[in-house]
Formats: C-alpha cells, structure tokens, sequence
C-alpha cells in the first residue's frame, strides 16, 4: 500500500511539474510566433526522443522520455544564425518579450490558480476564542470563551488564509466599529457590533478585541465569494506567493554564506515531491492545487532571477551586449550559459542531498 502511494505522489509530482514547464514554454513560443520568429520544436519532456507528435509546417511537436517539462527551441537562439526570422536578428525588445512571457505565464497560471479557488465554494474558517480579557471590547460586546469570530465586516475567512490576516483585519480596523459575525458555543449565529481599541490602546499583551488563546479552525459554515472578490483574493494571494518566495531567496543566500555545510532553508526536487505527497494525501486535491500554484510563482521568480542559463540570466545578457556592442563573443556568451549551467546543476544536487539527509531521518 506504501509502494502504490508512493507511486502515485511521484505520478503527480511529475505531471505538476510538467506541467508548470510546458506552460512556461508555451509562453515562449506563442510569443515567439506572434513576433514571426521561427520556431523548430516545441517539445513536451526532455530528450531523448519518444516520438514526433507533429512534422506540419515549420515547428516540429515532439514528445521525449524524460518527464520533466519541455522546451523551446527557437532558430538561432544560440546567437548564431542567418536566417532573417531568427532569434538572434529579432529587434531588441522583441527578444526581451519573447524571454519573459514564460515567466508571464507562470504568474497568470498562478494568479488563474488562486483565483479558481478562490471562488469554489468552500467552508469557512473561524477563531475560536480560549478567553475573553476583562475590561475589553469583545467583553462589552458579550462574547465568551467557547465562541468563535466568524466574519469581520461581512468578510469570510477559508483554509488558505490562515489566522494571521484574520487577527490582521482586526488591527487594521483598529478604533472602527466592526460587525462581527459570530458562532456562538451552542451553535448560534449572531452579528455583534464592536467597537475597537485604538491603535494607542494597543500592545504585546492588548489587542484590539481584547481576545487570547485564538485557535484557528474550519467550520460547518460554507460560503460563495463573488466573482469580483474572489479575483481580489487571488490577486492578493499571487502577490502574498511572491513575496514569500524573495524572502525564501534571500534567506536561502544567506544561508548558503554563513552555513554552507547546514540544511538550507528551503527543498529541491526530492523534498518539494515529498511535500506535494503530504498535501495531496492530507489535504487533498484542492490543497494540493494551491500548492501548485505556490509552485507556479516560485517558477516565475526563479526563471527571472539575472543568472544565466535562466531566462532573466538571458535578458541581462541581451543588455549587456546592447551596452558594449560586439565586444561580447558568441563563444564568451556561451562559455557563460554553460558556467550557469554547471553552478546550477551543482546546486541542485547540494540541495537535493539535503533532501535525501531530511527524509531519512536526519538533520
């Protein structure tokens, strides 16, 4: 039973995973061909190759081996090609376009992700309050420990928000009247006017309603967003996606420079198919659709970070030579993609030996 679930997590890792590629190429070759550049193959996984999909007109469909994602190959992207409808002979902002649709693209799946979900029906989530602090809002209001806080000015909370924007909503509010919609210990519902303490009223030990003990749970209350609430959730969450992915970036740089021989704060591609099985497993499908998305953006940031072979590398490659003109050699250009290449790969094996170290059992 063991074998057959692992077989299954690895099963959807990978077509996560492939699937989040093919979108990113497909953003490159869309582009590509709206911009009359010439594309030779659009291929689904990684050589060697399987089969040709398709030979008609100029772009040849493939499908390779390894499962992986796909790729692009465009005519004369390696910088070096006569042809007029090349990469390399497109004007410069074309190729700029061409480089950063798959991150685009990336963003828009997330964003698309985020949004879906957003607006699926899904049951709410509440903070049960542990205790009520005297001489507080929350006490003149008549809520007690055993209640729990079920909206905030009309607004619905889910699994995917967590506590902290809900105890967030609450201080920002702070000094408004707020109507709370409440679920009270014997299963009423009742909207109850509090009036906040202000933002001066406010430290460590007081919060605005003057609760403690929160815990964070989902009720058997269900809810709809409207259409236009659930893309201003996704939106948020897009966003909320990438900060915490530059913040992931930075932390992982600096673990690297102050504890190279330590875990870094992060999981390569072993970890990350261990966490989509937990998720998939535990959650569930929509979870596990979220986390796709989560995933979706970390892509679109990494892919435009200004390191080579990566497509932002590849961007600051096209400025550099607009910069200083053709002092920059073919082969200097590719001796730096395949520098890139190396260090990436060295790093992807670094972390994925950390990965290895986590699951079984060690630090």
């Amino acid at each position: 039973m063991e074998f057959v679930q692992a077989l299954i997590t690895v099963v959807i890792f990978l077509a996560m995973l492939g699937i989040l590629v093919v979108i990113h190429e497909l953003g490159h070759f869309v582009v590509a061909r709206l911009a009359g550049i010439r594309v030779r193959e659009f291929g689904i996984g990684f050589p060697p190759r399987a089969r040709v999909l398709s030979s008609h007109g100029e772009t040849l469909y493939t499908l390779n081996w390894l499962p992986i994602g796909g790729f692009v190959r465009l005519e004369g992207e390696d910088g070096d090609s006569d042809d007029p409808r090349s990469f390399v002979r497109a004007p410069f902002l074309t190729k700029q376009i061409v480089l950063v649709a798959g991150v685009a693209m990336n963003v828009l799946l997330a964003l698309t992700i985020f949004v879906t979900i957003s607006w699926l029906p899904t049951s709410a989530a509440v903070l049960s309050i542990g205790s009520v602090q005297p001489d507080s809002p929350a006490l003149e209001a008549g809520l007690a420990p055993g209640d729990a806080i079920l909206t905030i000015g009309g607004r619905y909370f889910d699994q995917f928000d967590g506590p902290e924007p809900m105890v967030a909503e609450l201080r920002r509010r702070a000094g408004q009247e707020v109507v709370l919609g409440v679920l009270h210990a014997d299963g009423r519902r009742e909207d109850l006017r509090v009036t906040l303490r202000t933002p001066d009223q406010i430290d460590a030990t007081r919060g605005a309603l003057g609760v403690a003990n929160l815990t964070f749970r989902l009720s058997s209350v269900s809810f709809t967003r409207s259409p236009v609430d659930a893309v201003t959730t996704g939106a948020h969450r897009t966003g909320d996606a990438l900060r915490l992915i530059v913040d992931g970036l930075g932390q992982i740089a600096s673990s690297i420079a102050t504890r190279p021989t330590e875990a870094p704060p992060a999981a390569g591609p072993v970890g990350i198919a261990v966490q989509v099985g937990d998720v998939f497993w535990q959650a569930g499908p929509i979870a596990t659709l979220y986390l796709a998305a989560i995933l979706s953006a970390n892509l679109a940031l990494v892919n435009i970070l200004p390191f080579p072979p990566l497509d932002g590398g590849r961007m600051l490659m096209l400025v550099i030579k607009g910069i200083v003109g053709r002092r920059v050699s073919l082969q200097a250009e590719r001796l730096t993609y395949l520098v890139g290449f190396c260090f990436l790969f060295a790093f992807l094996i670094w972390i994925t030996w950390f990965d290895i170290v986590r699951l079984g059992g060690g630090q």
